[in-house]
């Protein structure tokens, strides 16, 4: 039986998970993913086929990308081009735009 003590009691508890869960990073980008392919996502640069990819530079990453909305120093970060998911700052794809 559920008193109302108890229901005020598990509030604080409920919210702790909303937090945790807005906190939580985004799953990364799965390079295997529609969108992915036909932005020619690569989750490490320095394997980008550049037969495939003749925009890539050497050196070009995501860390690098004015798109990539991670902070300098991140693992990985969020990008306006994969909504809900995260990029690898060592990733690279064709939509690459060099920060200014």
């Amino acid at each position: 039986m559920t008193t109302r003590r108890r229901f005020i009691a598990l509030v604080p508890l409920f919210g702790a998970t909303a937090l945790a869960r807005a906190d939580a990073p985004a799953p990364l980008v799965d390079p295997k993913s529609p969108q992915a392919q036909q932005l020619g996502y690569v989750a490490d640069a320095s394997k980008v086929d550049k037969a495939k990819a003749p925009k890539y530079v050497a050196g070009q990453a995501c860390s690098g990308c004015a798109l990539f909305q991670g902070k300098v120093g991140d693992a990985q970060g969020p990008c306006p081009l994969y909504p809900g998911k995260a990029v690898l700052a060592k990733a690279w794809c064709t939509a690459f735009v060099a920060r200014t």
